[in-house]
């Protein structure tokens, strides 16, 4: 049976690779009727935080893609022990003894650095007595370092990959303490979870013939390897937590009103696409459109600047989906927006301003600008000036203001009665209709840029936009006699 796994360390938020590779396990498992797991790899318990692990299911969660199985791999440390010991029994790994053993345990940063020959070669007996005697030791594999012995393995994006066992370190299984390295607790997880195959990026190919030698070593065939081109910035650099931040963060599109599924679009044509070029897919099509086939060899660039953290795309993507939405949908992904903005917003009205804003918001936080004027009592401040009209002057707006107050008194406050209404007004007045609307709008909302004026009145309510326009003719007389008063 196929099984994959999404294996994150718990060592900060969650990365929007990370999320790609999620999302590309997912799909994979869900295309072939796989099953998917979750398994927290944190074994590095120096740098393990609580906060980063909240961050990996808070992300996951926002996604709202499931997964069939979950582990922690630090509650499995026995199997972990046991294969190294396994390894050793079967005369394919060394203690090595070398002092300050404990430094040993990280990569050497030399680059001709293979192995500790003394160690290597030292007796079966020897050995043993030393670690009888309580001599700290790391537990290392035995690369083969006879003849052209090659290391090789089928990858299912980047082809045959084939790199010299000489080439190879001997690299650590156990550290010091006993603790297993990320090499070794991660291939026995994959051995004993049945993982089929495994998807993960890029940066893991060259981790693979290690892992390709201790698959061999317990005597398993190596599962499928599928590795995924990276993601870089714009400047061609890998992307990273601590250089770019929140540009990396799959919260930071959520938290920027993204919907879950737009940002999963967005993250897999990054570095991904389907056979005939789609951009926008649901759900299901993503699925029945996934395949390793599909998958790039070069990196992706995630479009940002300094100033705007968002890739222009994944903004356009989100705007698409929303113009898809239900009203009934969307007013209830936006109410929270509006809530967390401070905005008196319910779910009734919200429903009445979703259909308002949908053509013009692209993100669901968008609604604290965007709808604002319809979840507050009194307006912000705004220019008197922004009541003019154009080619109009200070009274004509007064003349507009005063006419539509008395035209709102008697209009029914329907689409149809409010443009009747004020379109009759337009003619009574003898001027254009924009010159009639602008200041209606401007003074019902605060501003120039809204929501179609008729349905904005209807949903406002006859109080609130008398009340309102109330105000603006007073702005605006309190203006002129300013403007007077100075001349």
């Amino acid at each position: 049976m196929l099984r994959v796994r999404f294996a994150p360390s718990p060592t900060g938020y969650l990365h929007i690779g990370s999320a790609r590779t999620f999302i590309f396990n997912w799909l994979y498992a869900r295309r072939n009727r796989g099953t998917m797991i979750l398994r927290i790899d944190d074994t590095d318990v120096d740098r393990n935080t609580q906060a980063s692990l909240d961050s990996i299911f808070d992300g996951l969660k926002w996604l709202d893609l499931d997964w069939d199985e979950e582990y922690y791999q630090s509650q499995r440390g026995d199997l972990h022990r046991q294969m190294a010991w396994a390894i050793f029994e079967r005369g394919l790994a060394y203690r090595d003894f070398t002092p300050a053993a404990t430094a040993e345990e990280k990569e050497h940063a030399g680059a001709g650095w293979l192995c500790n020959p003394g160690m290597r070669e030292l007796s079966a007996e020897e050995s043993q007595r030393r670690a009888d005697a309580g001599e700290p030791f790391v537990l290392r594999f035995r690369v083969p370092r006879e003849g052209s012995l090659a290391v090789e393995f089928q990858d299912a994006v980047y082809g045959e990959q084939s790199k010299l066992a000489a080439d190879i370190e001997d690299f650590a299984l156990l550290r010091s303490n006993g603790v297993p390295t990320y090499h070794l607790a991660s291939c026995a997880d994959d051995l004993d979870l049945r993982i089929s195959h495994i998807i993960r990026g890029q940066d893991h190919l060259t981790n693979t013939f290690k892992h390709v030698l201790i698959f061999e070593a317990l005597g398993a065939k190596p599962p499928q390897f599928a590795h995924l081109p990276l993601l870089i910035a714009p400047d061609g650099s890998k992307l990273s937590k601590r250089k770019h931040g929140p540009v990396v963060s799959v919260t930071t599109y959520r938290d920027a009103g993204f919907l879950p599924h737009a940002y999963i679009n967005f993250l897999c044509l990054l570095g991904w696409s389907p056979k005939d070029n789609r951009e926008q897919l649901t759900r299901e099509e993503l699925i029945l459109a996934f395949s390793f086939d599909g998958i790039h060899r070069h990196n992706a660039v995630v479009n940002f600047t300094d100033e705007d953290p968002i890739d222009p795309k994944a903004m356009w993507l989100n705007a698409e989906l929303i113009r898809t939405l239900p009203v009934e949908e969307l007013a209830r992904q936006m109410l929270p927006f509006a809530c967390a903005a401070g905005l008196r917003a319910d779910p009734g009205k919200m429903l009445r301003v979703a259909p308002l804003v949908q053509e013009r918001i692209k993100t669901l936080r968008d609604v604290a600008s965007m709808a604002d004027f319809f979840f507050v009592d009194e307006l912000a401040p705004y220019d008197p000036a922004e009541l003019v009209p154009q080619k109009g002057d200070r009274a004509m707006a007064l003349g507009v203001l005063q006419a539509a107050r008395n035209i709102l008194q008697e209009a029914v406050f329907s689409h149809a009665g409010l443009e009747a209404a004020l379109r009759g007004g337009a003619e009574q007045l003898k001027i254009k209709v924009g010159q009639m609307f602008q200041p209606i709008r401007v003074a019902v909302c605060g501003r120039k840029n809204a929501p179609p004026l008729f349905e904005t009145l209807e949903v406002l309510g006859r109080e609130t936009c008398l009340k309102r326009i109330e105000k603006a003719i007073e702005m605006l007389q309190g203006d002129h006699a300013s403007t007077t008063e100075r001349g």
